[in-house]
């Protein structure tokens, strides 16, 4: 086994597409199979061609954290989430569906922004690029919740939790949902630094960047 040399730092990786074959497309995201040329090696990878997400980590003047319930039917549970959607408005700005979200979830809006995390949420088998949000100074919106979403998202329960017993439970195994458990743990964390870890939310998304050029994002066709 090797030993890397350079800066740990993820970067953009040219690896030749030979073909690419579609498998198999859904209503939010597609699969598909790509023939690579691997450092001599031919080998076919599996890709799921997803649009990307955003998501909401909420805390009021407490330091309590918003999570909205909601079923998952790949996992059949109902878990703990920060408000939370897809990047599925073309050319829509993440923060503003950042905001959209927290709107539509828990019908709040937030007076001060950051950003918090970005993260690759399976990068093995999926482009999906997740940019986590940290909103403070929550107001509740006239008239509540709008009436939107179907099924599971009818009805989303908020529940506030303290940011410390938020990350108790994240490691303990209790709640699971990926941006649960990045983001509380990245607001835990950077709470403790005096929230110094913060950036600006235009800050530059590369993954995302590569992703969208490359063409391993799709546009979901909503009617």
């Amino acid at each position: 086994m090797s030993e890397w040399a350079g800066p740990v730092a993820d970067a953009d990786a040219d690896v030749a597409i030979l073909a690419s074959t579609p498998r198999f497309r859904g209503g939010i995201w597609d699969v598909r199979s790509d023939e690579l040329d691997f450092a001599d090696q031919r080998v076919v990878r599996d890709l799921v061609v997803h649009p990307g997400a955003v998501g909401v980590v909420a805390l009021d003047e407490d330091d309590r954290v918003l999570l909205v319930r909601q079923y998952r039917h790949p996992v059949g549970r109902y878990l703990f989430e920060p408000p939370a959607g897809l990047l599925d408005k073309p050319g829509e700005d993440p923060l503003l569906a950042a905001q959209r979200e927290l709107a539509e979830e828990a019908g709040f809006t937030a007076d001060e922004w950051h950003l918090l995390v970005d993260f690759a949420n399976s990068p093995g088998g999926s482009s999906e690029c997740f940019r986590c949000f940290l909103a403070r100074g929550l107001r509740r919106l006239d008239g509540g919740r709008p009436a939107t979403g179907e099924a599971e998202e009818v009805d989303l329960p908020r529940a506030w939790v303290s940011l410390d017993e938020a990350r108790d439970l994240v490691l303990a195994g209790q709640l699971q949902n990926p941006t649960t458990v990045v983001g509380v743990l990245a607001a835990w964390s950077s709470r403790a630094t005096g929230w110094d870890t913060l950036r600006p939310t235009d800050s530059p998304w590369p993954i995302r960047e590569r992703v969208v050029s490359t063409g391993r994002t799709r546009r979901v066709d909503r009617t």
